[in-house]
């Protein structure tokens, strides 16, 4: 069965970061293979309501709800608040995150507090509280980088707490076996920040061993792999086009 094939109705996912970019993608991907879905979005709220109606419109089941992870009562309440409207949850995707070129001499607590927040603590207190809801068979899907197999200075906080979530993602694998599955998705570069466009991918992407297309939709074909994969778990899947292999070259 290929991944766009997998059915998922009956499933209640709730995606971090759902109302833009690779979030969004994983949301409607989600629907249309028969989840429902809760969107959360820190400040995307006019975004995050166009996902629920596109949801809505395709004949899916969708929940837009507002969080800042930035505390422990905010990742259980919104995981409460998700499975309360899906009636339970078997789907958490940990998409929501922040990218701030700081190098080590720029650090300050106030600088690592914002990065390790969205990219590790609420991650992990997020699956701790997903674990609580008790599925009888969950998956968490973390979304990483690349560069967790690289040592990039000019991202000093960020890159630490993606090698962070990387190594929480085997761990709690191990934590939560039996009944959750726990994989991760490492990208490369898949869309220019904000006010950019594809050309500066081109300058700013990097090496790469392949020609494939990286876009939002190769994020979320990945996923519905790692959903429908059997007899794994503490997996992570480099979609980079190769850059992985690369090492600091790139």
């Amino acid at each position: 069965m290929r991944p766009e094939q997998l059915s998922l109705a009956g499933q209640r996912a709730l995606v971090t970061g759902g109302a833009t970019r690779i979030g969004r993608e994983i949301c409607l991907t989600l629907a249309r293979a028969g989840a429902s879905v809760a969107v959360h979005y820190r400040s995307s709220a006019r975004e995050a309501a166009e996902v629920v109606a596109d949801i809505d419109r395709m004949g899916g089941q969708a929940v837009m709800l507002p969080a800042d992870l930035n505390g422990e009562s905010a990742c259980r309440d919104l995981i409460r608040a998700a499975a309360d409207h899906l009636d339970g949850l078997s789907i958490l995707v940990n998409n929501a995150s922040v990218f701030t070129r700081e190098t080590l001499g720029e650090l300050t607590e106030a600088s690592m507090a914002r990065e390790f927040w969205p990219n590790l603590f609420a991650p992990m207190l997020l699956s701790r509280y997903f674990a609580d809801e008790k599925p009888e068979s969950g998956v968490i899907i973390n979304l990483l980088d690349r560069r967790i197999l690289a040592n990039d200075a000019r991202f000093f906080a960020y890159s630490l707490a993606k090698k962070g979530l990387a190594d929480f993602t085997r761990l709690a694998a191990v934590a939560l076996a039996p009944s959750i599955k726990v994989h991760g998705i490492a990208p490369g570069p898949i869309l220019p920040p904000p006010g950019e466009d594809e050309a500066y991918l081109k300058v700013k992407g990097g090496k790469r061993l392949l020609e494939d297309r990286l876009d939002p939709a190769a994020i979320a074909g990945a996923l519905m792999a790692l959903l429908g994969l059997r007899g794994a778990t503490g997996q992570i899947l480099y979609i980079d086009a190769g850059q992985h292999l690369l090492g600091n070259d790139v």
